[in-house]
């Protein structure tokens, strides 16, 4: 169970849980849908003034750039309430799933290559989550 601030509840703690994994799902898709965005628009960074208002422009009518600022905006309103129920040394890291989904995603729906040391970097990552996951249950006796 998550040690949180000033709470014992198992009830309230599985509501914290559902609560974290809500803010990482929503964070999540805003990057992919950010990332599809700028597919859509193109690379930003032309040395040229015409062509970076040109490309502010397509940005600014790019439904998908809206759409993944939406639920990124989503994400930080439950990640707010996280906060407010969950300590952060607990909690923060647990956004850390969202670097293995994006990395996996990435590869299968952008088709990006993911070479094998960055897989192990995910995998590092993946591991490290699962120990704060089994501290928090050491910590709470569970």
């Amino acid at each position: 169970m998550l040690p949180l601030a000033g709470q014992t509840r198992t009830g309230s703690t599985v509501i914290s849980i559902a609560l974290l994994v809500v803010s990482v799902v929503f964070a999540t898709a805003g990057q992919l849908t950010l990332k599809a965005a700028m597919e859509s628009i193109g690379r930003i960074g032309s040395a040229q003034v015409s062509e970076a208002g040109q490309t502010l422009v397509r940005a600014l009518k790019e439904p998908l750039l809206w759409i993944g600022l939406i639920l990124f905006g989503i994400s930080a309103l439950f990640w707010l309430v996280v906060l407010s129920r969950v300590d952060l040394s607990l909690a923060y890291p647990f956004v850390g799933i969202s670097y293995v989904v994006v990395v996996a995603l990435a590869r299968f729906m952008f088709h990006e290559n993911v070479p094998t040391l960055r897989w192990i970097g995910v995998s590092i990552i993946a591991i490290g989550i699962a120990l704060i996951g089994v501290s928090s249950k050491t910590v709470t006796g569970n």
